[in-house]
């Protein structure tokens, strides 16, 4: 029953006729209007009670049915964890997914083709055997669509970073010792000069989607500052081609994820602190700088304080300037990207460890979708800064 439908129930004609029993006729009109006025707000009180209640048995029936339907699918599903070793290094991928979907082998069989299309430590690789051509009116042939995607990327980061990422340094890292070369007894000066005149991703190398060649004879590629972040990415893509949405994929430390990790939520990624591994002690305990939280993103940190070799008490990392043939001496000691993507990731990452932090930061805030963590040396002190939209990520900083 409505408040107005009320009005003329039974009840409700009995108050009014005791009403009219008074003399004073004014004195009738007020005592019925601040009755009637008291009725209606304890009509109305009773009936937002009532509301509320069949709202909040609603809101309770709908979480029960969610928790039922997440249970059926726990019950249907487990998490897998494969671990394995790629481009010399190690990987981690963790999955939920139905039982018996055990994609180890598939992914082992992924990550082959892909070391097969662009290592150069596989002599008949295709990159290997681009290197070794010395024609320049001959070209390769794509065998397959993993090639294509890393020159285009290449080329992107090329032009937005102002060569300050090139894959055509190729010879000058092998002479530092940072490719397929030994480490250099000696700094290796005399070389450097003669090496740069093949270095030059926009003038010697052209491609398509089928094929690549080179104008200049002696060019080479090294995909070694974007590779293992590509191949995050199509590890990912993999698991998502088999209706995966909850996974973390993880090579040599450069991560992608997407959806909740085992705890149920985002996955927790950690950026390292940049404590120099001194190579008479391989076990140099990991520390943590942040903590951030992932959910279809991708993280990748590039850094000096690992890879690198002292000579007459200089150290010499092996981030090398495409501009001067040498490795960078400037503060800054790590670039943490967040990004869509891992190939993405991993190439900006080498870029601002070659621009140095304030030109880093300039290049990413010009970017959507890309943030930037930087770690770097002040007077001996270590300090951080990063672009404004990374902050939403970090759980925990230190």
């Amino acid at each position: 029953m409505s408040i107005w439908e009320s009005v003329g129930s039974p009840s409700f004609d009995v108050e009014i006729k005791n009403y009219f029993n008074y003399k004073n006729p004014k004195r009738i009109v007020c005592i019925f209007v601040l009755k009637y006025k008291t009725r209606i707000k304890k009509m109305e009180k009773k009936y937002y009670l009532r509301n509320a209640i069949y709202g909040g048995i609603l809101i309770l029936l709908m979480f029960l049915v969610y928790k039922l339907r997440d249970t059926e699918n726990t019950n249907d599903h487990q998490t897998y964890q494969v671990y394995g070793k790629t481009q010399g290094t190690t990987y981690t991928v963790k999955y939920l997914a139905e039982k018996g979907n055990n994609y180890q082998m598939a992914i082992d069989s992924v990550l082959v083709a892909f070391s097969q299309s662009l290592s150069t430590y596989i002599p008949d690789a295709e990159i290997s055997i681009f290197n070794q051509m010395e024609n320049t009116d001959s070209a390769i042939v794509f065998q397959n669509e993993l090639f294509y995607p890393v020159l285009q990327t290449s080329k992107e980061i090329f032009e937005l970073s102002q060569g300050a990422f090139d894959p055509t340094l190729a010879p000058v890292i092998r002479v530092w010792g940072f490719g397929e070369m030994e480490e250099p007894e000696k700094i290796p000066s005399d070389k450097i000069d003669s090496l740069l005149e093949f270095v030059g991703f926009d003038k010697y190398i052209v491609f398509d989607k089928t094929s690549l060649k080179k104008t200049k004879k002696y060019i080479q590629l090294n995909f070694n500052a974007i590779a293992q972040g590509y191949a995050v990415d199509v590890v990912a893509l993999f698991l998502e081609a088999k209706n995966i949405k909850n996974y973390m994929v993880e090579i040599g430390g450069e991560v992608r994820a997407n959806g909740k990790g085992t705890d149920g939520t985002g996955w927790k990624i950690g950026i390292d602190k940049p404590i120099e591994e001194q190579k008479d002690n391989q076990n140099t305990q990991r520390q943590l700088q942040a903590i951030v939280t992932l959910n279809n993103k991708s993280l990748v940190t590039s850094g000096n304080y690992r890879k690198f070799y002292i000579r007459e008490g200089k150290k010499y990392p092996h981030t090398i300037n495409p501009k001067t043939g040498y490795p960078v001496t400037h503060t800054l000691l790590s670039a943490t990207i967040l990004a869509n993507d891992a190939i993405t990731a991993d190439a900006l990452g080498t870029a601002c460890m070659v621009l140095g932090k304030d030109k880093a930061l300039e290049m990413i805030e010009k970017l959507e979708n890309t943030e930037v963590f930087l770690i770097y040396d002040e007077n001996g002190i270590t300090k951080t800064t990063m672009t404004k939209g990374f902050e939403e990520f970090i759980q925990k900083i230190e």
